[in-house]
């Protein structure tokens, strides 16, 4: 695994644990020697994991859209793509990663994560997904994800496809040590 794709939110939130994680994950990616690849920005969790990436020495890859790129890019990234759509960005960032890892965000950030969910599910892929579940915020949608199953509209299996840790490294290490499950996801 050399490049872990992480999705997450332009807003540093409202708690500073928010953006202490952000950090946190951004030193673990660095310290196992990994790249970031992730949205671009230079600003909360999306320009604080970037940050603490590039502090820690490892290389930093941002994909933007063109719309976006004047305002918003970060400009100490070691590469960034301009790309014309955000569909586009999205296809660009999964070419270049070998994981995913959401930290908490929006609606753009819940996008990210169950796209790239849904094509595991379908067998388009076999890349590791974690959830940095950082003080309990997606608490909901996992319970969410257990009532999809009991209610018959996801299989039970599927849920083994994306792993999940309040902590950065011991999540990394999830995806490191991460098997596609055998029984065809």
């Amino acid at each position: 695994m050399q490049n872990v794709c992480v999705f997450c939110g332009a807003n540093p939130g409202k708690e500073p644990f928010f953006m202490e994680s952000a950090k946190a994950l951004g030193a673990s990616i660095s310290k196992a020697s990994m790249g970031l690849v992730y949205g671009g920005a230079h600003f909360g969790l999306m320009g604080q994991v970037a940050d603490a990436v590039l502090a820690g020495g490892s290389k930093v890859v941002g994909v933007i859209p063109k719309a976006f790129a004047k305002n918003v890019s970060h400009e100490g990234l070691t590469q960034l793509h301009v790309v014309d759509s955000m569909h586009a960005r999205k296809a660009k960032m999964f070419d270049l990663s070998d994981a995913f890892i959401a930290l908490p965000g929006g609606f753009g950030t819940l996008e990210e994560l169950t796209e790239v969910l849904t094509w595991a599910q379908l067998g388009f892929h076999q890349k590791p997904i974690g959830l940095l579940n950082i003080n309990g915020y997606y608490d909901s949608l996992l319970a969410f994800f257990d009532q999809a199953v009991i209610a018959g509209f996801v299989k039970s299996q599927h849920l083994e496809l994306l792993l999940v840790h309040e902590n950065p490294a011991k999540l990394l290490k999830l995806l490191e040590d991460y098997q596609p499950p055998s029984n065809g996801a």
